[in-house]
């Protein structure tokens, strides 16, 4: 999901503003936590998304596992 590129000023309490595309596009929403990450030269913010929002993300995926007759179960 591209969003675009936008210019933010940091503020003189290192804050910044989240631009309103950029929020709409990625459903963010007030009081949303977010993790920071400096990765190569960038800061790169990446919402925490609660549990309860990854139910069923895998569904339909193949849980059998071969075994060696030596595993334990």
């Amino acid at each position: 999901m591209e969003t675009g590129s936008e210019t933010v000023t940091i503020s003189p309490k290192f804050q910044v503003v989240i631009p309103k595309r950029i929020r709409e596009n990625l459903s963010l929403r007030p009081g949303e936590k977010l993790r920071v990450f400096a990765y190569e030269g960038r800061i790169e913010l990446v919402p925490v998304k609660p549990a309860r929002m990854l139910r069923g993300f895998l569904k339909g995926m193949d849980t059998s596992v071969s075994r060696e007759e030596e595993d334990r179960v």
